[in-house]
């Protein structure tokens, strides 16, 4: 592809994404729509979606931001109800989908119908995990969404190769097909397990903050590929790495972690929006060839496999909610309590992606009846995405499920906050008790004012609020101190322009006051 197409794309996708943000509409369906009408605008290039790029190129950091964000104990308290969704419903979707597929199609063969069903199986839970956390939903809920994002798609791509083999005669059964399925699964675990270790440490040995976000960004390539080489799953080894280095972040220095988040969010903003930008804009890809099977005939048949496919995502998900807890005293012991509306939130929540489509892609052009499984997985991945996308959120707001306390949550924090200030306050006395550490009294002043500003932030979020503006204390502090810092920056700035300084001193004293300015004012959500 030409530079200047790929630009106007990661232009147009970046500037979408951002009117998305001013309006209710979830990014990834405006993107999406966007791309739709793109397509038939005179004059936008064909973008095509080659698996060889998206699989290997866009899915490893994709996967990587998403799990270095995620929790890993908590990952690992819902267990049970990930791996149900992740690979047990991948696995049920697939059967179900194919089989009904083989019925509803005329001349679909049961191996290619099989096919179509290991494509059409892994949700992609971007726009649904978005979705839960503007809306508030439970933390348990959002882990479920995440954690099967994170391993679905391994799972789709093995049964997607080994229905392949069945639909083109390369099948050695069976046997073989779960032989293959244990060398991805399992390898890809133990390549992800072989690497987290040394490459952590590697990341602590580097001192300098490029080189270590340079690495970092090498990290989800480098295990997606060796776990490749050796015919194992690379999502599982990114998804291994990218937990444990997320579970370890606090061992690398600041200046990296501060650096490193502001790189791979820019690097997930860019790289989700062109992802959902593309699946509109293959319609005219999908369109052609459908031969016998375009009109309301193929109209029928996208119907049809997108009913079945929400049909099938609810056949799975309630009784893997409540069966295991009807079954086993340690489950219903070790897990909350839960009702019908959780499973109603995350059976709605099965979201098609570009996984999907690349999949697709990736079905060889002598497979009978490519173009139509082309046009369903399209078809499915659009359903699901306006349909369940634009109603998801109305949903949440119907079955009115308890939202995230913020009180309790702010109330943890500052707690947190305490015992840390306390346990730094205890060292600062030890260390100015010794002649080595001798510091002026306003010197030492200063770390104990910095230490209680810390402590009190969180608690004057608890506070009242300031009658006039509505603001809490620590909200009009923040504010305040932005207006100091942009004085200050004013006169840094005419006295560059009166050539009393010059630009690489403003520069350093601009990041001085960067860095105040960060600590003044806590991180918003995005």
């Amino acid at each position: 592809m030409e530079v200047l197409p790929l630009v106007a794309l990661v232009a147009g996708c970046a500037i979408v994404a951002g009117l998305a943000r001013r309006t209710p509409v979830p990014a990834p369906l405006m993107l999406v729509a966007a791309g739709l009408i793109a397509a038939y605008v005179p004059g936008v290039p064909a973008y095509g979606l080659d698996p060889h790029i998206v699989l290997p190129l866009l899915l490893p950091p994709l996967l990587y931001t998403a799990a270095v964000d995620s929790s890993y104990l908590d990952l690992r308290a819902n267990l049970r109800p990930v791996a149900l969704l992740s690979v047990g419903y991948v696995l049920f979707a697939t059967l179900a989908v194919g089989y009904a597929a083989y019925l509803v199609v005329p001349d679909l063969s049961l191996p290619v119908a099989l096919v179509l069903g290991a494509v059409i199986a892994p949700p992609d839970a971007v726009a649904a995990t978005a979705i839960a956390r503007q809306l508030g939903l439970p933390n348990r809920i959002t882990t479920i969404l995440q954690g099967e994002s994170l391993v679905n798609d391994a799972t789709a791509i093995t049964a997607y190769k080994v229905a392949l083999a069945a639909a083109i005669g390369a099948s050695a059964g069976w046997a073989g097909g779960i032989a293959e399925f244990l060398l991805a699964s399992v390898g890809g675990v133990g390549v992800g397990l072989l690497l987290m270790v040394p490459i952590h440490v590697m990341r602590q040995r580097l001192r300098e903050p490029l080189l270590q976000n340079t690495l970092s960004l090498l990290i989800p390539f480098v295990a997606y590929a060796a776990a490749e080489r050796v015919h194992a799953s690379g999502v599982l080894a990114v998804v291994v790495v990218a937990l444990y280095l997320g579970h370890r972040a606090w061992q690398v220095d600041f200046a990296t972690r501060l650096q490193e988040e502001a790189v791979w969010k820019m690097v997930a903003f860019i790289l989700e929006s062109v992802v959902f930008a593309l699946i509109g804009l293959q319609l005219p890809v999908v369109l052609k060839g459908l031969g016998p099977y375009e009109g309301t005939a193929a109209a029928g048949y996208a119907l049809a496999v997108f009913v079945i496919v929400v049909v099938a995502r609810f056949a799975w998900v309630f009784p893997a909610t409540f069966l295991p807890r009807l079954l086993s005293r340690r489950v219903r012991e070790r897990e909350p309590e839960t009702n019908w509306k959780a499973p109603v939130i995350v059976g709605w929540a099965g979201m098609r992606g570009v996984v999907s489509l690349a999949i697709a892609f990736s079905v060889p052009v002598s497979v009978p009846h490519r173009n139509l499984i082309l046009f369903l997985t399209f078809t499915t991945v659009i359903g699901t995405l306006v349909v369940q996308g634009l109603t998801l959120p109305p949903l949440i707001r119907l079955l009115r499920l308890p939202a995230r306390d913020a009180q309790a949550e702010t109330l943890a924090e500052a707690q947190a906050q305490s015992e840390a200030s306390r346990a730094a306050d205890d060292r600062l006395t030890e260390l100015l008790a010794s002649p080595s550490n001798a510091l002026p009294p306003p010197l030492a002043d200063r770390l104990r004012t910095v230490l209680e500003r810390r402590r009190n932030a969180v608690w004057e979020r608890l506070g009242e609020v300031n009658p006039v503006t509505g603001e809490s204390a620590d909200d009009v502090y923040r504010r305040l101190a932005g207006e100091m810092i942009a004085a200050e920056r004013e006169v840094f700035v005419s006295l560059r322009d009166a050539r009393r300084i010059d630009d690489e001193m403003l520069r350093v004293l601009l990041r001085r006051l960067d860095l105040e300015e960060a600590a003044a004012y806590r991180e918003e959500s995005a």
